[in-house]
């Protein structure tokens, strides 16, 4: 539950623990307190975060971040969980997946990852700072250099645009992330009217192509 505190050993030795740090809140955790660090196992005590896990894992084809999850989707466990929210319908469309509202069957059966930049729910996308997109830009990149997606795509702009280029535009990145090329694409929120489900789904299409191609016009 929401709140509820873990106590975490990890045995090994070889786990740093800024990596341990990573794999927590990308689980949905935050970390309350360092329990201890010996030379054969990190210990941790988490607490269970109001977020979403991250659905991702070797071999991915694409990794999808969005900006952050909302409430509405943390509570529900599902990344764009709100069905006035049309990432689902646009992947379903595009061919990226073939079941929708289904993290895990896109990651098992296409290779497709969720993550968030931000992983803290929140109402509204408002609520964010500057600092926690560049720590959550940082933590992505990590998680790239990691599993090496055959490509990362952004699901909306704002977070990009915040940290890295203010003026960037939906399409391929020339700068990559974390070794792993990179696409931006426009929101999918129901909120965002400047780009209809058959432009979304086409944005999609594109990302998911290896190589990546430019956006559609």
């Amino acid at each position: 539950m929401v709140g509820a505190l873990v106590d975490l050993t990890v045995a090994g030795g070889d786990l740093e623990p800024k990596v341990l740090r990573d794999l927590v809140v990308g689980a949905g955790f935050d970390v309350a307190a360092a329990a201890g660090d010996e030379a054969a196992a990190l210990r941790v005590r988490l607490r269970r975060a109001r977020s979403l896990p991250d659905f991702v894992g070797p071999g991915m084809r694409l990794l999808v971040c969005g900006l952050n999850p909302s409430l509405f989707a943390a509570d529900a466990g599902v990344p764009f969980a709100r069905r006035s929210n049309r990432f689902w319908p646009a992947a379903v469309a595009a061919g990226v997946v073939s079941v929708a509202y289904d993290p895990a069957s896109a990651l098992r059966r296409h290779g497709v990852g969720l993550t968030d930049l931000v992983k803290r729910a929140t109402r509204s996308a408002d609520e964010l700072g500057v600092e926690e997109y560049r720590a959550g830009l940082a933590r992505v990149e990590r998680l790239c250099a990691w599993l090496r997606p055959g490509a990362v795509c952004f699901v909306g702009l704002a977070g990009w645009r915040t940290v890295i280029d203010r003026h960037a535009t939906p399409g391929v990145q020339p700068e990559g992330l974390g070794g792993c090329p990179l696409y931006l694409m426009p929101s999918t929120s129901g909120r965002n009217a400047h780009a209809d489900s058959a432009v979304l789904r086409e944005h999609l299409a594109a990302a998911s192509e290896a190589p990546l191609t430019a956006p559609p016009s």
